[in-house]
């Protein structure tokens, strides 16, 4: 009887091989953008996705400031915080927070969309955001990743 047998390979850091991408948000929806983000940032579009691993790339997004919404969403969209005191609850609208800190808008659109656990945040270090065309990481030749 001829059996063959298959190992399924589990990613390890020794193993995987992280890339560089380059995503110009410029015009582009957020939640769409962030969900592309997200599954490159995580590895699920690596046939060696391993879900316990950071097997996944080093994203940098550029024009983080022409980001759009669709709808009212610019003028309804808050972000709430809490100071941790009684009666702390802050709200900051979509277009606060895209005027002073565009990058932020970004980060916490992914962040929402990576799993709630101790891997999300060092996902979350692949990231890089900037509001301008310039990024500092021309070293890296990274490659521009088409939303």
């Amino acid at each position: 009887m001829n059996t063959l047998s298959y190992k399924t390979l589990s990613a390890n850091s020794s193993t995987i091989e992280k890339q560089w991408f380059v995503i110009d948000v410029e015009g582009k929806v957020l939640g769409r953008a962030a969900s592309e983000i997200a599954k490159l940032l995580r590895g699920k579009h690596k046939p060696s996705f391993t879900p316990h691993t950071d097997c996944g790339d080093n994203v940098i997004v550029i024009n983080a400031d022409k980001v759009r919404l669709t709808g009212n969403k610019a003028d309804q969209k808050e972000y709430l915080r809490h100071t941790g005191y009684p009666g702390g609850q802050r709200v900051t609208t979509f277009k606060e927070l895209i005027s002073k800190q565009p990058e932020k808008v970004i980060e916490k659109a992914v962040k929402g969309m990576l799993p709630k656990n101790k891997l999300a945040s060092r996902v979350l270090g692949n990231l890089r955001v900037y509001a301008g065309s310039e990024h500092p990481h021309e070293a890296q030749n990274p490659e521009v990743y088409e939303i």
